[in-house]
């Protein structure tokens, strides 16, 4: 299932519920059928998230990576929640500038 988070101060970012559900806890929000965050939190939301891809680069540090001549041409590496999570924490971050809500299920 696809969730869409909508902000007047970015474009709609589109991403599978799985993952919503997961950067939504990491800010202390739950998933329901609609829910906003409002701007008054996106300081706080962009901090926890922020912290939490930190957490993710010292489990996945770049240099550990697995040299592209020793894995299948086919074979891909897995995105870390620090990549995952960069189209999201920059709508926070445009939302925040322009004190702008951002929702979902709306």
């Amino acid at each position: 299932m696809l969730i869409t988070f909508k902000s007047h101060a970015a474009q709609d970012l589109i991403m599978m519920k799985d993952l919503a559900i997961t950067l939504l806890g990491i800010i202390g929000k739950h998933m329901g059928e609609r829910g906003v965050i409002m701007s008054e939190e996106l300081p706080h939301a962009i901090k926890k998230l922020e912290a939490a891809v930190q957490d993710a680069k010292k489990v996945h540090p770049a240099d550990a990576s697995v040299h592209a001549d020793a894995r299948d041409e086919d074979e891909e590496e897995p995105l870390h929640l620090g990549q995952r999570a960069y189209p999201f924490l920059d709508m926070l971050r445009a939302s925040e500038k322009e004190g702008a809500n951002v929702m979902w299920g709306v």
